[in-house]
């Protein structure tokens, strides 16, 4: 192939069929041996940063690109074949489909390499490919020509071949929409028909005579097992479509020897897939329209509440068209659903029932949301955060998130409460926070209340103003209870386990300022967080205290709420931080043309050459 006759950048070459794991590392010690390389740059997702499988290689020199598009094409790497075509950067010349051929009915042993050289013979190829999925080849591929009378003499030389024993088909390429409008002027215009549900004693005579009344036939065929017994369904093809139309109108669902029949239009296997998975989508999608407003998540349910109990709670709010308690192996999993038949009255349920106590335990209520939409929300929502915080630098900083911008700004108090925020060395640490556990019990690793450890330095030279509690939480419970009436700070108290109601915490918080119970939950989950998270545990307590209260109680009564959701927090953070870096990388791209690596490495090299020119 002569690069001086392609339209496309000579010294560019696109590298597809990636394994993930290949980066721009691997690829530089892959070609670097060819020539000199200019860039080299792997295309990656903007929030996962994971690669798409493929990249872009520059070389300085058009004949080193050419000589690697013809000795490397199809090199395993990772145990992948790679694939190199001439990068062409105009998608003009892709969308418009020009030169582009489909190949069909191909034997499963056909790959990239073997299209490749079977069609390469025609002229230059800008991309070749070999559809394939879990199981291998689907059977079909693609070669796009550079030009549109290549594409025509390799329709022409290979359309009707016989390959590895297999006619296959060579055509001009469709697009999706194009094969979409033939697909519904073949469904308008058909003449096969699909029956099925008959008996075993349905030969191809007897279908013969039932539908031969409404038109010609040119073929009738009942399925048959290797036995020669019918396997209930069959194929009728009319010679007019009027014909096959007129048959499917007055036999579906007519009743044959007993059985209702059915009859319908013949369908390609996946065609019926496509339709099946539209069908199902279109369901999906008119499910959430439906409940849309009208359908609440109930969570933290006591294990004594079932349907008839969740339905008569929620009943004084409105009509209920539905209520369930979820179940897992007979178990009551702690949430359900209850749906109304109004916007307006999940409103009001929300708004009166979020945080009631039913059964000793605070519900969590809010309305229903699919998982993808609670993601994308949350992402969102971070990322919202990061830029305020970015462009705002706030002086207080949050407990829990050190020198680093805090998602705890907005339950940070004012100035009257900055000592909390201030370093212990700087400032005695106020009373408010004498109460709040400070630490993990490494026995039962579960949260002991005592002296924050910000308060450990202030507490050895400063007297506390107030008693200092200690308590620990129970099993299935966060409950405290005073334990020590005793001014003394300095000596630590054993931690005690106690028993009592759940609701002393809710009454705790209820005689606080909003401001201040946020902090005081932020205190009592932030151990539990880090014994999970120690790295992320300031950035996913933050996150986490944008939700409401009674849900927050209930992460501190349930570890499992909890794991769940620091897990969801600590995906969203790893998205963001893909997604900043990969921006990072794309700037510095932008603005040097070569990627970082290569721009230092070109730097070495240029002092190198300096200083050897000043020997000489």
């Amino acid at each position: 192939m002569d690069p001086s006759a392609t339209s496309f950048p000579t010294a560019s070459l696109y590298v597809g069929d990636l394994h993930p794991d290949v980066t721009e590392a691997v690829l530089y010690e892959k070609f670097s041996p060819i020539g000199p390389i200019l860039s080299i740059r792997i295309c990656r997702d903007a929030i996962s940063y994971r690669s798409l499988g493929y990249g872009y290689v520059n070389f300085h020199r058009p004949a080193d690109a050419t000589r690697a598009l013809n000795t490397m094409n199809f090199d395993v790497i990772n145990g992948k074949p790679i694939r190199i075509m001439w990068s062409q950067r105009d998608p003009s010349l892709r969308r418009s489909g020009v030169g582009n051929i489909f190949i069909n009915h191909l034997d499963k042993s056909v790959d990239n390499k073997a299209l490749y050289d079977m069609f390469s013979s025609f002229g230059n190829i800008l991309s070749c490919k070999v559809a394939c999925d879990e199981n291998g080849s689907k059977g079909h591929g693609f070669v796009h020509f550079e030009t549109r009378e290549a594409a025509e003499n390799a329709i022409e030389s290979m359309n009707g071949m016989l390959l590895h024993d297999r006619k296959i088909f060579v055509g001009q390429f469709k697009p999706p929409n194009e094969r979409e409008a033939e697909r519904r002027a073949r469904v308008e215009e058909f003449t096969n028909v699909y029956i099925k549900n008959f008996g075993e004693d349905m030969s191809d005579e007897c279908l013969m005579d039932l539908f031969g009344k409404f038109g010609p036939i040119l073929s009738v065929k009942v399925m048959t097992d290797d036995s020669g017994k019918s396997k209930g369904f069959g194929f009728v093809r009319f010679e007019c479509h009027a014909d096959a139309q007129k048959a499917v109108e007055e036999l579906d669902g007519k009743e044959l020897d007993g059985k209702q029949i059915y009859v319908s239009r013949a369908q390609k296997k996946k065609e019926r897939e496509i339709e099946l998975k539209q069908k199902l989508e279109e369901i999906k999608q008119n499910k959430i329209t439906k409940y849309h407003g009208v359908n609440l998540y109930v969570k933290n349910l006591a294990d004594g509440i079932d349907d008839e109990r969740l339905y008569k709670e929620f009943s004084p709010f409105g009509t209920i068209t539905s209520a369930k308690v979820m179940m897992e192996g007979g178990r009551k999993r702690g949430f359900g659903f209850v749906c109304f038949s109004s916007p307006e009255e999940a409103m009001k349920a929300v708004a009166e029932m979020n945080g009631k106590i039913v059964s000793n335990k605070p519900l969590y209520v809010s309305f229903a949301q699919y998982k993808e939409e609670r993601q994308a929300h949350l992402t969102s929502h971070y990322m919202q955060r990061m830029a305020t915080a970015a462009a705002v630098p706030n002086p207080l900083m949050s407990p829990y998130q050190g020198a680093s911008p805090s998602y705890f700004m907005s339950a940070i108090p004012q100035a009257q409460d900055c000592a909390a925020f201030c370093p212990s060395s700087q400032v005695a640490q106020p009373q408010l926070f004498q109460n709040m556990p400070s630490a993990v019990d490494p026995a039962t690793a579960r949260p002991t209340m005592g002296p924050h450890p910000a308060a450990a330095g202030a507490a050895s030279t400063t007297p506390p103003a107030r008693t200092v509690l200690q308590f620990e939480y129970n099993e299935g419970v966060c409950n405290p209870q005073q334990l020590n009436a005793q001014p003394q700070a300095t000596m630590r108290q054993p931690a005690v386990r106690v028993q009592g109601e759940k609701s002393l915490i809710a009454s705790t918080l209820a005689s606080a300022s909003p401001e201040e119970q946020k902090i005081m939950l932020g205190e009592w989950l932030f151990p539990l967080i880090q014994a999970m998270n120690p790295t992320l545990a300031s950035k996913i307590t933050g996150m986490l205290l944008e939700m409401d209260n009674s849900e927050l109680l209930h992460m501190l009564e349930s570890p499992e709420s909890l794991r769940s959701k620091v897990d969801e927090a600590v995906a969203v953070l790893q998205a963001c931080q893909a997604q900043q870096e990969a921006q990072q990388e794309k700037a510095i791209n932008s603005a040097t043309g070569v990627p970082t690596l290569k721009l230092i490495r070109d730097k070495k090299k240029l002092v190198l050459h300096q200083r050897h020119i000043s020997k000489h």
